[in-house]
């Protein structure tokens, strides 16, 4: 598996980079065949009225189909934790889609 994490108007620190890659590279406790995991971390503009919102949008590969979530939080560690959440629910939920569409088959 590769980890690619860019920070977008503001810098990435060692601590946040050590964060994203291990709360996102637990996600292989449920799919065991992720190629690649692609991770935008930044300050969202478009709240400039609300003070600083951070974003933190993922894509993750696997053999057939591409996983991308995206939130927004006033803490940039609360959104990494929301978009792993996120990612582990839509991959539990296509993993099990897959399994039981694999089963009707054989019947």
């Amino acid at each position: 598996m590769t980890f690619n994490i860019r920070a977008v108007g503001m810098d990435l620190t060692p601590a946040i980079n050590q964060y994203a890659e291990e709360k996102l590279s637990s996600l292989e406790k449920y799919l065991d065949n992720i190629l690649h995991i692609e991770v935008d971390l930044g300050l969202d503009t478009h709240h400039h009225n609300k003070g600083e919102i951070y974003k933190c949008v993922a894509m993750v590969e696997v053999p057939g189909t591409m996983f991308r979530v995206e939130k927004s939080e006033k803490d940039l560690y609360k959104a990494i934790d929301k978009v792993r959440d996120h990612l582990r629910e839509e991959m539990t939920a296509w993993k099990e889609k897959k399994r039981d569409s694999h089963r009707g088959t054989e019947e």
